[in-house]
């Protein structure tokens, strides 16, 4: 695979001087046509041997480009703070923005091939890691962004050299360590492992581009023109390419459903109410300050149609914790800035550390809720949430979160009498909209899209409760005893 960046490629000083004034134009352009359509971010990811000029050429299109309009991030070891929720997440929060470069010194793929070297994972568990790598780039270009990924390569006698050569210059020798000199000794698993990563992850939506780092010259041309290339391509084309990622929908063939079935009927008196919520508030209380659960996060989605009930039941499972531990969430329509990025990225930000819980009254499932139902998202795009927000998830549950999701159910009599109620009441008025009333008139979709939502994404590691919530006190009740038979359950098991 790396045999091709070692056959000596190289520009002399004269080509180079007439290429780059021609590219860095070219370049400048491109930068500005991309910030003014702001519909896509660039993402370059560039890794590579020790020595291999990756920082060079970095600083090289800094100078080229504009540095406003570019952001660079470098990943060494995880913080505390990081190791502390899914290794994804210090990546997502690094995205650039609709209209941005963003280069990462480093990236998702660096753990992975370390790890696999030192023999701290399998080959099964790299194929793993590099099966989810693959589908959350298929989800970045498929939400528009460009990613570009660049290996820059070194024979090992090349690599040797270009480590003395930076040593000797005291301009360049605080760049080489002693890590650099023992990774040096490793090249030849680096070689198999990369191999094996870069051909695993080669895809047609995130290709990788090799590089021979021993030019200064060709090396900076290369990439220079990659960049270019790209964006120029993208920007002409009239929509983003999707990589189909989902299955379609089955067809039903009856009216029975998970929210169907229920019977709403059920329901609890006050005195059983007040004692059976003062014994699961004070069971959850236990459990969140259990010590094995400093090891351990606690996230709460709670979905359900307008007026389900889901501010009520989110104040029930709160007033058991002590307010530092937990936040609340309430999501609504994405800002500005959240526009500019995945609609996962406004989610990622809020995955709480080890010991905290975070509530989300509504959360990511819009997208196949709301987004669906009113068209504000294509169809291939909901339908492939799907399996994104499973694959969201299953990072959150490997990281140590407890995730439950609540579907508050009532049926369409019941809303009415709670809209005309929230209407008489002054300190509740505000809580009934003329978008309640209009959803209200897409009940049945509303409910078709919640019955797909449920089928897909109900899993062992993050499950649905659909919950009877004509009867505020027994949907209040059900919620915290499946809070705290969880937590017990995982805590148990340490």
């Amino acid at each position: 695979m790396f045999e091709s960046a070692e056959v000596g490629h190289a520009v002399d000083n004269k080509t180079f001087r007439k290429e780059e004034e021609a590219l860095r134009i070219a370049l400048l352009q491109a930068q500005f046509r991309l910030r003014e359509a702001g519909r896509l971010p660039v993402l370059l990811l560039i890794s590579g041997v020790d020595g291999a000029g990756k920082s060079e050429t970095i600083q090289q299109l800094y100078e080229w480009l504009d540095p406003r309009w570019l952001s660079t991030m470098a990943f060494a070891e995880p913080t505390d703070e990081e190791r502390e929720r899914p290794p994804m997440w210090r990546y997502w929060r690094a995205l650039p923005a609709k209209g941005r470069i963003g280069m990462f010194a480093g990236s998702w793929y660096s753990a992975p091939i370390h790890d696999r070297i030192e023999r701290d994972i399998s080959q099964a568990t790299l194929d793993t890691q590099l099966d989810s790598i693959n589908r959350l780039e298929a989800m970045l270009v498929n939400e528009g962004a460009l990613v570009l990924k660049f290996w820059f390569h070194l024979s090992r006698d090349g690599q040797k050299k270009r480590l003395k050569r930076l040593e000797r210059d005291p301009r360049t020798a605080w760049r080489v360590t002693q890590t650099s000199w023992d990774r040096l000794k490793t090249y030849d698993a680096l070689q198999d492992v990369a191999g094996h990563v870069l051909r695993v992850s080669n895809t047609a939506w995130a290709p990788w581009t090799i590089v021979d780092g021993s030019d200064d010259n060709y090396r900076n041309l290369l990439v220079g023109r990659a960049l270019l290339e790209a964006i120029e391509r993208r920007l002409a084309e009239p929509r983003v390419p999707a990589y189909p990622v989902a299955a379609p929908l089955a067809r039903r063939v009856d009216d029975q459903n998970v929210l169907s079935a229920l019977d709403l009927s059920v329901q609890i008196d006050d005195e059983r109410y007040e004692k059976e919520l003062a014994h699961w508030q004070g069971m959850l209380a236990e459990l969140v300050r259990h010590k094995r659960f400093a090891r351990r996060s606690l996230v709460l989605v709670f979905e359900g149609m307008d007026a389900a009930g889901k501010g009520g039941a989110i104040r029930r499972v709160a007033a058991a914790m002590d307010p530092r531990q937990y936040q609340i969430v309430p999501v609504a329509a994405p800002t500005d800035e959240e526009r500019a990025q995945p609609y996962l990225w406004r989610f990622w930000r809020q995955v709480p550390r080890w010991g905290r819980a975070t509530m989300f009254d509504r959360s990511w499932y819009g997208r196949v809720l709301v987004e669906r139902v009113e068209g504000f998202c294509s169809e291939e795009d909901w339908l492939r949430a799907y399996s994104e927000i499973n694959d969201f998830e299953h990072e959150l549950a490997e990281s140590g979160a407890i995730v439950l999701k609540f579907w508050l159910q009532i049926d369409k009599a019941e809303q009415l009498r709670r809209f005309r109620a929230r209407e008489k009441t002054a300190h509740k008025q505000f809580k009934i909209t003329q978008e309640d009333w209009r959803n209200r008139k897409k009940w049945t979709r509303y409910q078709d899209a919640a019955v797909d939502m449920i089928d897909r994404t109900s899993t062992g590691a993050a499950p649905w409760t659909v919950v009877e919530a004509n009867d505020k006190r027994y949907a209040r009740i059900k919620i915290l005893r499946a809070v705290c038979e969880r937590l017990e359950k995982v805590l148990r098991k340490g």
